[in-house]
């Protein structure tokens, strides 16, 4: 499936007009950048990092906590619909400097869950 990128709560990973392919019902692995559906509005797709699995789901991160608008698992905690792992940023080709690096989409060093 391919999945355009809107906001900038991923920036540096990925920037508004990127372009996503994304393998539907992929294995997904801590830092992997995953799709999935909102949590209360399951109509509305989002882009985030995987941090780390537990029993009731996918605790999901934005790379950018500033970006305004942001809304991840700090928001609605753990999410259980993932739609797919992002696989490429195939649009644009190329980007302008300062525009972001396509080496965000390698995993991260896992996270741990936040102490309760």
């Amino acid at each position: 499936m391919r999945v355009r990128v809107e906001g900038d709560s991923m920036r540096p990973a990925l920037v508004p007009g990127d372009w996503l392919l994304v393998r539907r019902g992929a294995t997904v692995r801590p830092g992997d950048l995953v799709v999935a559906r909102l949590p209360g509005d399951p109509e509305h797709l989002i882009v985030k990092r995987a941090q780390w699995h537990g029993a009731d789901g996918w605790w999901l991160e934005s790379d950018n906590q500033r970006a305004s608008g942001r809304r991840d698992s700090w928001d609605f905690g753990p999410v259980h619909d993932i739609v797919g792992r992002v696989v490429l940023r195939y649009w644009p080709l190329v980007r302008r400097a300062g525009a972001g690096r396509a080496s965000g989409l390698r995993r991260r060093r896992q996270a741990r869950p936040p102490a309760c």
